[in-house]
């Protein structure tokens, strides 16, 4: 219930930045965790993590604490995160920024703009994209695919109808999920994917 307390003073005092007035459930975070397949190096990064659900899935999904790395723009998210999840890179940033947030953590997940190309195979986001104007909504997920390996996941959750993003390049692929329903409000989840 103190999680839910948060989020929904998040979004009262920023709705277009918290996006949520509740954090994702758990049946949203499963599934959103599954397009992840854990390999020993393998690197992912969570946008937008909020309270920390759907990094809870991708921990359980087999994904160690050393194997992930959390980009979340609110400080009280952040202090929340670090508690909760002692031991994990958390990065204080902003997600539409991705490859100059990850260089700036100076971690060995992303140490320099060359070595972020096709170095992670990842990306979990909750961010709210449906706020942004659909300009930033591209370019976040380009800079995304550049990061990403070839074929690996750009994970995204939506209340919308449609797509959060429409690719303008035809090698990128879009899958749907159908509807979780057991999530308020219902959801599905939208995987992005670059060809090799």
């Amino acid at each position: 219930m103190l999680d839910e307390v948060k989020f929904i003073r998040s979004w009262a005092q920023n709705p277009l930045r918290t996006g949520a007035v509740a954090p994702s459930g758990p049946e949203l975070a499963a599934k959103m965790a599954s397009f992840l397949t854990p390999r020993p190096h393998s690197r992912v990064v969570e946008l937008g993590p909020g309270t920390g659900v759907v990094t809870k899935a991708i921990l359980d999904r087999g994904f160690s604490s050393q194997q992930l790395r959390l980009i979340e723009y609110c400080p009280e998210f952040c202090e929340l995160l670090t508690r909760r999840y002692p031991g994990l890179k958390i990065v204080q940033g902003d997600a539409y920024a991705l490859g100059a947030t990850l260089s700036r953590a100076g971690d060995t997940l992303s140490s320099a703009a060359e070595d972020q190309r096709h170095s992670l195979d990842g990306i979990v986001s909750s961010l709210p994209l449906l706020t942004r104007p659909e300009t930033v909504r591209k370019a976040l997920l380009a800079e995304a695919l550049e990061i990403l390996k070839p074929g690996a996941p750009f994970i995204q959750f939506s209340y919308g109808l449609v797509a959060p993003v429409k690719p303008d390049n035809r090698s990128v692929s879009v899958f749907s999920s159908d509807w979780v329903w057991k999530n308020l409000p219902p959801a599905r989840v939208w995987v992005y994917r670059k060809a090799h």
